[in-house]
């Protein structure tokens, strides 16, 4: 019996790959010969290389929507990003091809379906980014998080699966997290995750909180690189890390509270894991305005409660602390109702049914 094959590309963030190492398990369980496509020397090389996944780079180029000498050669580079792309996969031969998005998947995408091969992409956002939108057109189907993200979708391709999440965030031990932080097991911990490299306003803002915090909650601080606060290493009830990677299940396990940004990987996997959770997103000033989106959807679906950072005070902060742990039990359930979640095995079977054509 042949192996069926699939191609996975997204790259230039960590949160167009992730999703797609969460397939892996899966993929090989179905039977699938998994290779990945992506730029040269990419965040997606790096973070793929774990894995065990053959690895071909091509040529990219970035979209941008503010002016840059860039803009001039990068088109160039996309051209010839398609180039290398299809003659990639004429030589593979795959049975689909799977994009998480980001500027690295748009000639791998347009390559594939030039060669008539099913492609199935994933749209984090609530409103597609610029890759993505040139995808569209020519994908087979389109995953989808947020259920407003449907109805701009063409008719019959876009689906609600949520997105993938790692399975072994879902098995940490609550104790092993305990014992990492130095907490003890009679007080609620809050977790806040303030992204891959942080979240400046957001640190200050919890560290000015601290005091009134500690009152009631102990306080684990995801604080991106760079970024631990010499003042509060002997903190009682707070501990600071720059970034946890294996252990991140553990700490998941023992939050009763999380407070994070509002990046679509991120809010699904407080969402699979239910974990109540105030969002501050990323201001329009700071991004393309997709944080403040989803954080509303979230906020509208009962998920979350939502503070925008130009209001985050310290008495808005605590205030919303203590009013999310009183009703922890109400988001929790919310959560635990969403078609948002099981986003692996409706993935799967999207494409099990496009090799199937």
């Amino acid at each position: 019996m042949t192996m069926k094959k699939i191609v996975l590309t997204g790259g230039g963030t960590a949160g167009h790959v992730t999703p797609n190492i969460a397939l892996l398990p899966a993929l090989r369980e179905a039977g699938y010969e998994v290779s990945y496509m992506g730029s040269y020397d990419g965040i997606e090389k790096k973070l793929i290389s774990d894995f065990d996944v053959p690895y071909t780079g091509i040529a990219t180029g970035k979209f941008r929507r503010y002016l840059d000498p860039k803009n001039l050669t990068d088109p160039f580079r996309v051209i010839k990003g398609f180039g290398e792309a299809r003659k990639h996969l004429k030589k593979q031969r795959p049975d689909v091809v799977f994009s998480k998005g980001g500027f690295v998947s748009v000639p791998v995408v347009r390559a594939a379906a030039s060669l008539g091969i099913p492609c199935i992409i994933h749209e984090s956002d609530m409103t597609p980014g610029l890759a993505n939108k040139l995808c569209i057109p020519v994908a087979t189907k389109v995953c989808c998080n947020f259920p407003e993200t449907m109805e701009k979708m063409p008719e019959g391709k876009a689906v609600l699966t949520g997105s993938p999440i790692r399975s072994e965030l879902t098995q940490g031990n609550k104790l092993a997290g305990l014992d990492m932080c130095g907490f003890t097991a009679n007080k609620p911990v809050i977790m806040v995750i303030g992204g891959s490299l942080g979240a400046a306003n957001v640190n200050k803002a919890v560290r000015e909180a601290l005091p009134k915090l500690l009152e009631d909650f102990q306080v684990v601080h995801l604080c991106g690189k760079g970024k631990i606060d010499n003042l509060f290493l002997s903190t009682p009830g707070y501990k600071q890390f720059e970034y946890i990677k294996a252990e991140l299940k553990d700490l998941f396990a023992m939050a009763d509270l999380v407070i994070s940004r509002a990046g679509a990987n991120a809010i699904c996997e407080l969402l699979a894991l239910k974990k109540p959770n105030i969002l501050i997103p990323l201001p329009s000033a700071s991004s393309r305005g997709d944080q403040l989106l989803n954080a509303a959807s979230f906020e509208a679906q009962g998920f979350s409660i939502v503070i925008n950072e130009d209001d985050l005070t310290t008495r808005l902060l605590v205030e919303k602390v203590h009013e999310l742990y009183a009703d922890r039990q109400s988001y929790t359930k919310t959560m635990s109702g969403s078609s948002q979640m099981d986003s692996i095995p409706k993935i799967m079977q999207l494409i099990e049914e496009a090799t199937a054509v």
